[in-house]
């Protein structure tokens, strides 16, 4: 159970219900209405306690990169030609060709490869480690010669990336902190 001064509180005047989050490092946020009481709080943390120290557990496994808001503009460039060289590098070994090429913001995505062959690539693989990178863009180039996730596919990825299962896990428990 989490003893109290393990959490950070944040009263909103938008929030209807008490709501707890996780960050990676292992901080707790607890989000509650404006005019929620400490017993609510209290009895809402008893509840979820069980949930919140796995997930906690978890956060501390998390690996965390630091990067500036200001230099975005500059994280996209070097992409560029990372995703630019590797992809043209990868595309001879596969012996596939692909359509454009595109490094975007993406929320929730590493990379995308469209059924016209277009492939887009988050910028924040500029911020990773060279293994990570060759694994997300190894992946995508997979998908022009097999666009879905079967073991056919895997196959392909694992001529040139063996290890793509950890690197696949290292990739899940990475993280971005913006100061």
């Amino acid at each position: 159970m989490l003893l109290v001064g393990e959490y950070e509180i944040t009263v909103s005047s938008r929030a209807r219900t008490v709501r707890v989050c996780v960050h990676p490092g292992g901080t707790v946020c607890v989000t509650v209405p404006k005019r929620a009481s400490q017993t609510t709080i209290d009895q809402f943390l008893a509840k979820y306690s069980d949930w919140i120290n796995r997930a906690r557990e978890k956060a501390h496994d998390a690996i965390v990169i630091t990067a500036e808001k200001g230099k975005i503009a500059l994280y996209k460039k070097r992409a560029q030609r990372i995703v630019n060289n590797r992809i043209a590098h990868f595309s001879a070994r596969y012996g596939v060709h692909h359509g454009s090429v595109t490094v975007r913001a993406q929320k929730s995505r590493w990379g995308s490869c469209s059924r016209k062959g277009n492939l887009s690539i988050n910028y924040k693989v500029a911020l990773l480690p060279a293994a990570l990178q060759d694994y997300i863009i190894v992946h995508e180039v997979c998908h022009l010669a097999q666009f879905d996730h079967s073991s056919a596919f895997w196959d392909l990825v694992a001529r040139e990336i063996p290890n793509h299962r950890a690197l696949r896990r290292a990739l899940r428990r990475t993280h971005f902190r913006f100061t």
